[in-house]
């Protein structure tokens, strides 16, 4: 009889430090703040730039540097097109077109918290099309996100600034979260047949197209000056949130485990409510602070619990996890 000696496994801690090194904790960092702030520069280009322009040469500026990176990648086959322009239609057409809108009537650090709901949404449309199962942790975060969403928008005479924000405001940045988590779990589909940057390039390039003909009766009917804050400001946008934010994100999905990249998740509002605080001065009040944590506890519940039900160190392949392009 041959005795074998068993090998005790490394402790997770220790598997996880492997993955985790300085160069991928900066970019995590590094990406949290470059989305964090989208919201706040958004608003800050709003200023002297409208809507539907600031959205058209945000993607604008993107548009060249996604087919630039797409360079080498898969062709997308001409029968998936028009499944990929809808894509582009639902997540810029009407995902980032409500969304810059409806920070028009938001205060920054209202908008960035509404924002921060959409993984929460991601988890809801995963079970409506994916067929994911949902627990019961995972409503239970849902409906925090919500009453945090309530708290937040509802802070008139708290201290804080959000009675800057009006109900359409609050309204179109909802819509704009539901466009833009369905968006996320739609191109699951997608990029598992064609690659991610295909998808995101053709997509971003029909929904920049799209906006176009919008576009010109605005400028033609809204007179404006083109100010350098606002043209610096698209092409933070542009370049950084939409095209460098993606390919950030795609090379954390290959360095660290998937739940410690959507750790950034966390991070993104604290940074927003931060930019927004510093350029605007927005206060956060009891109100707001209660919404704050309510939204980031519904966040952690449906990540968490999702985590849980994989196990620790099941991550999906690349190509079948939800990529986001910003928030």
């Amino acid at each position: 009889m041959t005795s074998t000696t068993s090998i005790p496994s490394a402790p997770p801690f220790a598997s996880l430090a492997t993955r985790l090194s300085p160069l991928s904790i900066a970019a995590l960092l590094c990406l949290a703040l470059i989305w964090g702030l989208s919201i706040p520069i958004t608003k800050l280009a709003l200023e002297s730039m409208p809507p539907m322009t600031l959205t058209a040469l945000r993607f604008g500026i993107a548009v060249p540097i996604l087919f630039l990176f797409a360079l080498g990648h898969r062709r997308l086959p001409l029968r998936a097109l028009p499944q990929v322009v809808a894509l582009g239609l639902l997540g810029i057409g009407i995902g980032q077109v409500a969304q810059t809108f409806g920070i028009v009537g938001t205060s920054a650090s209202v908008g960035t918290v509404i924002s921060a709901v959409i993984p929460v949404l991601v988890v809801v449309f995963a079970a409506l099309r994916l067929h994911q199962p949902v627990t019961g942790w995972q409503r239970i975060g849902l409906a925090a996100a919500f009453a945090g969403i309530a708290l937040v928008a509802s802070g008139q005479g708290d201290g804080s600034t959000a009675g800057q924000t009006t109900a359409l405001g609050v309204l179109l940045m909802l819509i704009s979260a539901l466009a833009i988590a369905f968006y996320y779990v739609w191109s699951v589909e997608l990029t598992a047949s064609h690659g991610t940057v295909t998808v995101a390039a053709w997509s971003t390039l029909a929904g920049f197209l799209a906006l176009l003909p919008f576009t010109g009766w605005e400028i033609a009917q809204t007179p404006f000056r083109v100010e350098p804050v606002a043209v610096a400001a698209a092409a933070y946008l542009g370049l950084l949130v939409t095209a460098a934010g993606l390919f950030l994100w795609l090379w954390l999905l290959r360095t660290v485990p998937a739940r410690i990249a959507a750790s950034v998740q966390f991070l993104q509002p604290l940074f927003g409510i931060a930019a927004s605080a510093a350029l605007f001065g927005d206060k956060m009040g009891l109100y707001f602070a209660l919404g704050v944590v309510l939204v980031l506890l519904g966040v952690g519940l449906t990540s968490t619990t999702l985590r849980a039900r994989k196990g620790p160190d099941c991550d999906a392949p690349p190509e079948r996890k939800v990529v986001p392009t910003s928030g």
